[in-house]
């Protein structure tokens, strides 16, 4: 039936539809259109940022350029040749190590076995390769093979028992240390042969100039090309994306920086040359870096550490992510426990002991990952290495003890750990959770 009470539609009803259907430009958050507001647009949003508690790297940064000054200013030995090398290897293990912790970080749980399980890998290379005269290469793979089946273990437990991370990485630091030295047995070490592999990880040196010019190239390059696809991508998707001059100006930065320490490790008299051990390190925090930012497990990650009852409902394996993060974790603690091994001349029943476990958190939460979980960065591990190493080597070359640098490293983690709780507070404060 029609309905009589209804008016007779007039010219103005049969516009509507066409008023309608004409398109509305999207919405688009300001903070997006930064890029296009030039130098005034990023001032704005630094200092939107910095209200916000939204710091990020920056603290580690200006941490590590007033370290560098200062050192220099100390010793003139600290920026050399020799130190920068020395920096950049015991750096390392330890921060591939740091890795793995950042991957845990981000779920919002916590690894306390990686120096046991570092131990653990080392003991399981000797035990193999010396010991028992499997190939070397075999045996370092079997070592980081049985990372990986302690870390899973650890979180078989922690996902689908429900025992707490801590108390299960804790049991696991115990553990496995026993296990440690009953695989060295009564003599409690073994020398790490002349020529092997683990000897390699931290002794060899490229020497031809080349190499460490030519992978300030590559990086530089990678690092160029990354932005523009970006930038190609977020044209693609209508979204604002940097102008070529800010591209320039950041790969000018990079360049700058990667060929000044290509530089001062090739040119100056006695420079040793490119230490592998610092082209595998980068080599792990690429890739993990590439994991983390660019796939969706990456994503899931963050996804769970931010929220894990929200990422079970939206879909995600929760368990499946908790256990291969711990699994990762457990990996890059054996890997990391042969660097240490190269380092010290062998594997021992204290190797993976004393500070390894403080230096390895410290360095993530340092660099600016989170212990709250779902924040962070895999650069942070390079970031807080670089901080802890930098003043240990400044110490050592100002002659001070020990325990002199356990108090000022235990000072710069507090500090980390009041920025992340300041920053978080404000945060919330500023509605940005």
């Amino acid at each position: 039936m029609t309905d009589l009470t209804k008016e007779p539609a007039g010219p103005e009803a049969e516009a509507a539809p066409a008023a309608v259907d004409t398109p509305q430009p999207p919405a688009v958050d300001p903070r997006l259109l930064v890029r296009e507001q030039g130098i005034a647009g990023y001032l704005n949003d630094f200092k939107r940022r910095v209200r916000g508690g939204e710091l990020g790297s920056l603290p580690v940064v200006i941490g590590l350029v007033v370290i560098a000054v200062v050192f220099q200013l100390k010793n003139s030995s600290f920026l050399s040749a020799d130190s920068l090398a020395n920096i950049g290897v015991y750096t390392s293990g330890l921060g591939i190590m740091a890795v793995g912790i950042v991957f845990v970080l981000l779920l919002g749980e916590i690894d306390l076995s990686v120096g046991s399980v570092a131990g653990v890998g080392a003991a399981v290379w000797a035990v193999l390769s010396v010991t028992n005269g499997v190939n070397d290469l075999l045996a370092v793979l079997i070592a980081i093979v049985a990372g990986v089946a302690i870390g899973t273990l650890h979180g078989f437990f922690f996902a689908k028992i429900g025992v707490p991370a801590f108390v299960v990485t804790l049991a696991g630091f115990l553990g496995w240390s026993g296990l440690q030295i009953w695989m060295m047995g009564k003599e409690g070490s073994i020398n790490t042969p002349s020529g092997s592999v683990v000897e390699s990880l931290t002794g060899y040196y490229f020497e031809d100039k080349a190499a460490a010019y030519g992978l300030a190239l590559v990086a530089v390059l990678a690092y160029a090309a990354s932005l523009l696809l970006d930038s190609k991508r977020r044209k693609a998707a209508a979204l604002p994306s940097r102008p070529l001059s800010e591209i320039l100006l950041r790969t000018g930065v990079v360049a700058l920086i990667s060929f000044v320490v290509a530089y001062v490790l090739n040119e100056p008299a006695g420079a040793r040359g490119l230490p592998l051990a610092l082209v595998l390190f980068l080599a792990v925090l690429v890739i993990a870096d590439f994991v983390v930012r660019r796939t969706t497990y990456g994503r899931q990650i963050f996804a769970v550490g931010g929220n894990a009852e929200a990422a079970r409902r939206a879909g995600i394996n929760v368990n499946k992510i908790r256990i291969s993060v711990f699994a990762i974790s457990g990996m890059l603690a054996a890997f990391g426990g042969l660097f240490i091994a190269s380092l010290s001349g062998g594997a021992t029943k204290n190797l993976g002991a004393g500070n390894t476990l403080m230096n390895v958190i410290a360095a993530a939460v340092i660099g600016g990952t989170s212990l709250f979980g779902g924040r962070g960065k895999i650069w942070s591990a390079l970031l807080g290495m670089l901080v802890i190493q930098s003043i240990q080597q400044g110490l050592n070359l100002l002659g001070m003890a020990s325990e002199i640098q356990y108090m000022i490293t235990g000072a710069v983690l507090l500090a980390a750990v009041v920025i992340d709780s300041v920053s978080r507070r404000t945060q919330k404060t500023a509605g940005r959770t």
